[in-house]
């Protein structure tokens, strides 16, 4: 079988799997639209285990310098005197910032890994009116769901992939076997 074929297969059965997941037995505590970003991520870094870890490394970082931006820029008060458009572009600047100098450190190479992680949290805070939460150690965090969300679908990338090369070898085997 092709590694494409293999790969459609895989990617089919684990979407459906991670999908029946994040909706039944997780009951929507996690986000499955930001583990499938985290999935395609794990692709984009190369996959492997080296893909895995800038992944997650990557995601987790952007996630976490996205919460310390909104919450600065929501919860200190500084927007109200401001502007709040102004002191949030000021504050996703600086955030952005440093995404990319944290890039300079081998482990945190991926940048567009950050962007993803900081897009999600954002995304989440934004729509789900979550900057009040973005300190509480819990699911109402926005940075939490987004983090653990993000590790699980980066997980289900590196089995897709390790289950989609299971299956292009025990093809060739049978080619070889005929």
């Amino acid at each position: 079988m092709s590694a494409n074929t293999a790969l459609a297969i895989s990617l089919g059965l684990l979407g459906a799997i991670a999908t029946w997941l994040f909706l039944g037995p997780l009951g929507g505590m996690l986000a499955i639209w930001a583990a499938f970003i985290a999935w395609g991520t794990f692709f984009h870094c190369g996959g492997k285990e080296s893909g895995l870890s800038s992944a997650i490394l990557g995601n987790v970082a952007g996630a976490v310098i996205a919460g310390i931006t909104l919450w600065v820029a929501t919860q200190t008060g500084i927007g109200a005197k401001l502007g709040l458009p102004i002191w949030a572009g000021i504050c996703v600047g600086i955030g952005v910032a440093a995404m990319v100098l944290l890039a300079n450190i081998p482990a945190f190479a991926a940048i567009p890994a950050q962007v993803y992680g900081f897009a999600s949290v954002v995304a989440l805070t934004l729509l789900g009116n979550g900057a009040g939460k973005l300190a509480a150690i819990s699911m109402e965090n926005p940075v939490v769901v987004i983090i653990l969300s993000m590790i699980v679908g980066a997980i289900f990338g590196f089995a897709s992939e390790k289950v989609a090369g299971m299956l292009a070898e025990s093809g060739t085997e049978e080619k070889a076997k005929a």
